[in-house]
Parts: C-alpha cells; structure tokens; sequence
C-alpha cells in the first residue's frame, strides 16, 4: 500500500506540472501526460479492483505519446511502423491459437443452443447498432466504415477472461469465442459489405483473404503449436500473454499516430459513439440472454461475447483497406474503451453471485452450463489468457 501511495503521490505530480506546462504550450506536455498515466498504472497494480485497468492505463500513457509526438510512430528510418501491425496481429492470433485444444472444440457440441444463440447475436447486435450509430451521428463516411468494422468483427479472447471474472459460464465464452472467430473469414466481408458498402468500397474476397492469413492461419499454427511443442519452452509460454499485450500496444500507437489529425476532429465524438456501441453490446446481449431464458451465468457470458470485440482484427482490416488512419481509428478507440468498461462490468458481476436455479427451459447440465465460475474455469482446457484483444 505504501507503494502504491507513493505512485499515487507521482501521479499527481505529473497532473499538476501537465497543467501548468500545457498551459505555457511546452513541448514536452506529451511526457508529463504520459508519466501521469504511467503513473496510476502502477499504482493501480497493489489495488485488488484498479489492477484490472492496469492495461487499459498503461494504452493510454504510449497514446498520449502518439497523440503529441506523431511523427515519431509513423515511420523509423525509413520503414513505416504501419508494417507491423498485420505480422503482430498474426503472433496475437497464433497465441490464440496455442490456448485452444480439441476440448475447446468439443464444449460447442456440449452446449450448441448457447453457442448458436451467442454467435448469431454477435453478428446481429454489433454490426446493426454500429450501422445505426454511423448514420445517427453523421461521421465521415470512411470513419462510419471503421465503426461498422469493429460490429462485424469476431469477439476475442478478452471476452473470456471477463467471463472468468463475472463469475460466468467460461466453457460457453471460449465455445462463442472460437465459432465467431472461425465464423469470421465469410460473415465479416459478408456484413461490410451489406452495411458499410453504402460508405466505401468493400473488396470482398480480399477481405477473406486479409481475414484467412491474419486469423485462421495463425490460429491453425498455434493449435500445431499447442500439441507438438506446448509445454516443452516454458519461457514461451509465460511470454505469449506478454507479447500479446505489448503488440495489441503498438498497433493502437501506430494506428493513433497515422489518424491523430483525423481523431482530433471527430474524437470526442467518435469516443462516445464508441462507448455506445460496446455498452449497447453488453446491454442487448444479456438481454437477450433473458429473452431466450437462459440462467444468469449464460447471460452474462453472452453479453461480455456480444460486447467485445476483436479490435486488433479490424485494425489489421483497415490497414488492408490503405484506410489506417480513418478506417482505422474506431478499432483504436474501442479496444481500450472495451477492456475499461468490461473490467468494471466484470468486476460488478464478481461480487454478485449469480442465483444457482435455471430458468424454465434453459441451459442444462447436458449442454454444459456449469455450476461455479470454478466450474466454468476447470472446464476450458487452457489457463486465462491476458485481456488484451
């Protein structure tokens, strides 16, 4: 705790000398808005519910570096930063990939209703909320697409690991997670192009391909990878969670960078609709849990899938569109705005158990809803992975 003082006590060091220093307009306001966020980082790191926004902080302290200092996150010596972002989307996804076993696979069978309804909800709410919300607030047309992209991209692994902490059905979230992931090289095009189509031009077979080399690929070499290899470099192992968060870090600072100009117009706004889509997400997806009556664990799990996204995907979509920085900039926004309001909702779920009984017709045994969120954990056949997709 006294730690943890300390760097509370720094925080707010570098709060008041970025006030006083952005007043003065001082070059250096980037580093002392940086060192802010650093900062609450590590302080939140000794606290049992802040550490969960470790993160999220630590995204926005390299972004605020981004966001004043451009030029250099754009290009290095020549080579331009934006040719990291698919080669580091691909070791995320191989390390996916490597989480998965055969049981994963098997717990769709267990469970097919809450996995259909999971997966058909997903591709319904987020892209269709994420249409409205282009047309509601009027965005230029390239930054409404990249609003579109992010509804109609698969949830990722983050999703699972805040299932884990709602106290949710953990079995049914990797069960939703991989099918949507799998799911993603023909519904994703097929639904840009149905709703984004009116905004920009929508290549449809070289978005599968995008898709199919970023994704499927990656996540086929880490399932190789998981019953050849796993277990054999434990240090490989231990640095895949690491790894993962580091490359989501420098894709949302590239993709800043390259769209800072863009972002200063629309970014207020483009936050908010952001915030409404992922919450929107959330809402309608436990819902609509409750509307097929499922118990309280598959309704939860079902709105954290509907709710998170695979930012890093659209992102890697965006810069194979050449739209990194307009396309781009809604994934941006969303990956750490997801990670920040699904902590908090994870965390409010946490401490409220979820009632044992089952609804009249819901999930049973034989489809695999388990009994404890302890339950729900020893069922996935991986350990939790890092909450940075």
């Amino acid at each position: 705790m006294q730690r943890s003082a300390l760097f509370y006590f720094f925080a707010l060091a570098f709060l008041v000398l970025y006030v006083v220093v952005a007043y003065l307009s001082m070059s250096w306001a980037g580093w002392c808005l940086m060192g802010l966020f650093a900062s609450l980082a590590l302080a939140f790191r000794g606290h049992p519910f802040l550490k969960g926004f470790v993160f999220t902080v630590t995204i926005l302290a390299v972004v605020s570096l981004a966001m004043y200092y451009p030029q250099y996150f754009v290009t290095v010596g020549g080579f331009k930063l934006s040719g990291l972002i698919v080669p580091l989307l691909q070791v995320i996804m191989f390390g996916m990939g490597t989480e998965l076993s055969l049981k994963d696979f098997a717990q769709v069978l267990r469970m097919p209703r809450g996995v259909i309804i999971g997966v058909v909800c997903h591709y319904t709410i987020m892209p269709l909320v994420g249409f409205g919300l282009a047309r509601l607030f009027g965005f230029p047309p390239e930054i409404a697409a990249g609003i579109i992209l992010v509804g109609c991209c698969p949830s990722g692994l983050a999703s699972n690991v805040m299932s884990f902490l709602a106290r949710a059905n953990l079995a049914l979230s990797v069960s939703v997670t991989t099918v949507s992931t799998l799911l993603a090289p023909f519904l994703t095009p097929l639904m840009m192009r149905l709703l984004a189509g009116s905004f920009i031009e929508v290549h449809w077979q070289a978005m599968v391909w995008d898709i199919m080399k970023m994704v499927i690929f990656p996540i086929i070499a880490g399932l190789a990878f998981h019953y050849f290899v796993r277990g054999r470099f434990k240090g490989l192992d231990k640095a895949m969670p690491v790894v993962s968060m580091a490359g989501i870090a420098i894709i949302i600072v590239v993709i800043t960078a390259a769209g800072r100009d863009s972002l200063l117009k629309v970014g207020a706004l483009l936050v908010v609709a952001t915030f409404l889509h992922n919450t929107a997400g959330y809402f309608l997806g436990y819902w609509a849990g409750r509307l097929f009556s499922f118990p309280e664990r598959d309704c939860r799990t079902i709105a954290l899938e509907v709710g998170m996204q695979n930012a890093g995907m659209a992102s890697g979509l965006a810069l194979g569109m050449g739209k990194l920085a307009t396309v781009g900039l809604a994934p941006a926004v969303f990956g750490p705005l997801m990670n920040t309001t699904g902590s908090s909702l994870a965390s409010w779920w946490h401490n409220r158990l979820p009632e044992e009984p089952a609804l009249p017709g819901a999930i049973g045994p034989a489809e695999g809803s388990t009994g404890s969120a302890g339950d729900s954990a020893a069922s996935s056949s991986r350990d939790i992975p890092s909450a940075s997709r």
